[in-house]
């Protein structure tokens, strides 16, 4: 079997297992934001918080309760690890610096999962799987309950009411992804996915050194940390390492969960406004968005270029043979599309061309089909600015599922799509311009300034990938990086539940002939022509420097 075509039979599993699984996952979690029961556990859970799950907030209050489980959360795993020296289950490993504390504390809780140091040799059982695993979850469950919230904004009328944050974290975690993930961590341990807390071994000598290698509670970190779209892991080689990920059905098991809640919470969406034509208008976006990335991407490796590639089949510079192109290539196109950040190859080592097409993903705002969560929040936000320009070329006032599309809200959305370009960019333009960043970068010229903007174009969008070229484990960039993290996790947050209590206090607008019929496959192109335009109107200049340039030259 040639490797194209392995590829393209690779492809076609996964759409046929995300099709099959996206009817039952996206009713199921409607129900679970629909109910108005609690399970026994989630009582306990309220009593021990002191939440009252019943208690209708308004969107200054379900913000509040976002941000204060979120500063707790960075606390803690920040105390965690400055700790971590005199924890049980440190494998004797120190504590680790307050700079590198403070990324991965940022990191983990924003849901980005960058990581900047060497997971086997810095971080013990305890703050592992206490620490990194607990926030894979809690993280991922905050990103669907501010998209719930969102959807209940555009479902709900003449109420600024959207729900209760602590009831929608817990049951996202305790209904939805716990679940889930079990059952995904002992596919894994069957696969060759190791799941133990043994400590550090050694294997004897190899090419005139002693290897060493440790255990750990892998598969059951492995299953959230692509479940939730979170990608931060147990091993520097991340999903390239044969303790995560052994062969080729666990890859594809993984690429599955990255991508199954994002798509089927647009049927999530559909049923909860009581119209499943609106959520299918909006997968259609996020699927043409995906397969057409993965086609590129999958053409830009595959592509010939010299005996080398002929002789591999492709460029295998920087994958695993276990995978080989067409599976790195999918993998790549899904975590960056997405925001989990997990890698089964180095994106450094892709064509110039192929790591351009996996940083304009995470630059398209991560939304196709995006986080969980945050990749329905992102679409709906990008669908509001195209129905706005849609009502600007008709010459009426915009309106979005029987709402008006007025100042606020659409000042509230340019935000919303302003702030990650504006960090990312920014913090590029410093890293460039001050002589010590400069550095840590592997390489000069296109590929170099690439190493930089590819970091901050993942920490920003909440990605969490690296370009692998870049040494990020510095004061400069632990900091920087940290900041771009939280600043581009709650900024937006803040615009989207602020536009969810506007939109839940309007009164609905009856439909007429001259509506735009949002559930039409004519929106469905326009939503996707307006998020490529506005990306490339914000981006092209520094992809022009970067990948461009290097892709061109090549």
């Amino acid at each position: 079997m040639s490797p194209v075509l392995a590829g393209v039979l690779q492809l076609l599993a996964l759409v046929v297992a995300l099709g099959l699984a996206y009817r039952p996952l996206g009713d199921y979690m409607a129900g679970v934001y629909s109910s108005k029961k609690h399970l026994r556990v989630e009582k306990w859970i309220y009593r021990a918080i002191g939440a009252n799950p019943d208690t209708e907030m308004r969107w200054p209050a379900y913000l509040r309760g976002v941000l204060a489980f979120s500063a707790v959360s960075v606390l803690f795993l920040y105390l965690l690890q400055r700790l971590q020296g005199s924890l049980p289950g440190s494998l004797g490993f120190s504590s680790i610096d307050p700079d590198q504390a403070f990324n991965t504390a940022a990191s983990f809780v924003a849901n980005t999962n960058w990581q900047s140091y060497y997971g086997e040799q810095a971080m013990g059982h305890v703050v592992q799987t206490g620490g990194l695993a607990v926030q894979n979850f809690v993280s991922a469950s905050v990103g669907i309950a501010v998209a719930v919230a969102l959807v209940r904004g555009f479902a709900r009328s003449r109420t600024g009411e959207l729900g209760n944050f602590w009831s929608d974290l817990v049951r996202g975690t305790i209904r939805i992804l716990l679940p889930i993930a079990v059952i995904a961590a002992l596919v894994l341990v069957a696969c060759g996915a190791i799941q133990n807390f043994s400590g550090i071994h050694g294997v004897g000598q190899f090419m005139g050194g002693s290897q060493q290698w440790n255990g750990g509670a892998v598969a059951s970190q492995e299953a959230i940390k692509e479940l939730g779209t979170n990608g931060g892991g147990y091993f520097n080689a991340n999903s390239a390492h044969p303790f995560e990920n052994p062969n080729g059905l666990s890859n594809l098991l993984e690429i599955f969960l990255i991508l199954v809640i994002p798509f089927s919470l647009t049927r999530t969406f559909g049923r909860m406004v009581g119209s499943l034509k609106q959520g299918y208008a909006i997968l259609a976006a996020m699927g043409i968005i995906w397969l057409g990335f993965t086609a590129l991407m999958m053409w830009t490796e595959f592509a010939h270029h010299g005996p080398a590639f002929d002789i591999a089949g492709g460029a295998m510079e920087g994958k695993e043979t276990r995978f080989g192109v067409g599976g790195s290539s999918i993998f790549a196109v899904a975590t960056t599309l997405t925001s989990t950040g997990a890698v089964n190859s180095f994106h450094s080592s892709f064509t110039g061309l192929g790591g351009g097409i996996a940083m304009l993903g995470m630059q398209l705002g991560e939304i196709a089909p995006g986080g969980t969560g945050s990749g329905l929040y992102g679409m709906l936000i990008m669908a509001i600015i195209a129905v706005f320009i849609a009502g600007l070329m008709v010459g009426r006032t915009p309106e979005y599922l029987g709402k008006k599309i007025g100042t606020r809200e659409i000042k509230l959305a340019a935000c919303y799509i302003l702030i990650t370009p504006a960090l990312v960019l920014c913090f590029t333009a410093a890293a460039m311009a001050l002589p010590t960043p400069a550095h840590s970068m592997t390489n000069s010229g296109a590929h170099g300034f690439s190493e930089i903007l590819y970091a901050y174009t993942s920490g920003a969008n909440n990605n969490g990938s690296a370009f692998a070229g870049l040494n990020a484990d510095t004061q400069w960039f632990n900091t920087t990086i940290g900041l771009a993290m939280l600043l581009g996790r709650f900024l937006p947050m803040v615009f989207v539940l602020a536009l969810a209590g506007s939109l839940a206090e309007q009164r609905p607008v009856p439909a007429t002939v001259g509506t735009l019929g949002t559930h039409k496959p004519l929106f469905s192109g326009l939503l996707v022509g307006t998020i490529m335009i506005v990306t490339g109107l914000t981006y092209f200049p520094a992809l022009a420097l970067g990948p461009l340039a290097e892709g061109l030259a090549s």
